[in-house]
């Protein structure tokens, strides 16, 4: 017993480093076309180490993380708090994970805090057979410092290209266009201290503002056999393409609030049932939002003053 304690102690604290080295950057993303051996030799580009041969996780074949340093691979949506993916399924700055459904073509805040405001734009699907509606993530509007507006989002396609990039991210109403090629960043030189970066050649970036978040998006379809497994019901008129999202916080204050934002509060007290195999938080009408830009949702903080908090032991 003894021993098997020391393994899982062992393991968390290779877990734990290999989060804090993500968190640092120093990871590469993992491709495999379909149908071929998934075997990959990742080499790090941040610490020029040694090379490693990894797999993906089954619960993510054709693409993943790998921690060169490490040797280990995890799928983009199961490493950190703070992340959005799927049929929303959200990890808390707490750890735990939850859903929020919100509704189909509505905004609701996300993070709402005394100088950022992020609300996500909800698109779904309606399966008449099972009666049941799906949503998911297709943008964010991020409202920061005095006024400036940051639009991140999956475009709308029929069918899926993976060779062809579909995310789009627009700064104060101009289109930002950043090479397709992996490791590229685009640097603003309007706004202090924001870039992209791409992590992958097409479809996942990471936008950063210095001292304040970094955002990392990717993005995916519904797939044929996600649609037949979960019942979505998706038609060959739409491919639902969505964002699975990463966020990391640097300066937020005791009063954050929004869906996400409110388990970052060192107050915050779980209501969401944990045991539950699908547990949903509730309350969307006091994070409805009238727009992707608007910061009227019932719990904004936006502009209100705050006393700033340290969040270092819930960053994702």
């Amino acid at each position: 017993m003894a021993a098997a304690k020391r393994q899982l102690a062992c393991w968390c604290l290779v877990a734990a480093v290999a989060v804090a080295s993500a968190q640092q950057g120093r990871f590469t993303t993992v491709n495999f076309p379909k149908f071929e051996k998934r075997r990959y030799q990742a080499t790090c580009t941040e610490n020029k180490g040694p090379s490693c041969y990894v797999g993906c996780p089954k619960q993510c074949p054709d693409k993943c993380l790998a921690m060169c340093k490490y040797c280990l691979t995890f799928c983009m949506c199961d490493l950190f708090p703070g992340t959005s993916c799927g049929d929303p399924r959200f990890t808390g700055g707490d750890g735990n994970t939850f859903y929020f459904h919100g509704e189909r073509d509505r905004d609701f805040c996300v993070v709402s805090d005394a100088n950022l405001h992020i609300n996500a734009h909800f698109i779904g699907n309606h399966n008449s057979d099972t009666k049941r509606d799906f949503t998911w993530v297709q943008a964010l509007g991020v409202t920061f410092g005095n006024g400036h507006r940051l639009y991140i989002g999956a475009r709308k396609v029929v069918e899926w290209d993976d060779a062809e990039d579909h995310v789009q991210i627009v700064l104060n109403d101009k289109r930002v266009e950043v090479e397709a090629a992996k490791n590229v960043r685009w640097v603003s030189n309007t706004v202090r201290g924001l870039s992209v970066t791409r992590i992958d050649t097409v479809n996942t970036i990471v936008v950063e503002l210095d001292g304040v978040f970094s955002i990392s998006a990717n993005a995916v379809p519904i797939t044929d056999e996600e649609s037949r497994i979960h019942s979505y019901g998706k038609t060959r008129k739409d491919s639902l393409m969505h964002l699975d999202l990463g966020f990391k916080f640097h300066s937020l204050t005791k009063g954050v609030d929004g869906v996400l934002g409110q388990t970052y509060r060192f107050d915050y007290v779980n209501k969401v049932n944990v045991k539950s195999k699908m547990p949903i938080m509730g309350g969307a009408p006091k994070y409805l939002s009238s727009g992707l830009f608007s910061t009227d949702c019932t719990v904004s903080q936006f502009h209100r003053s705050s006393t700033p908090a340290t969040m270092e032991a819930f960053t994702s």
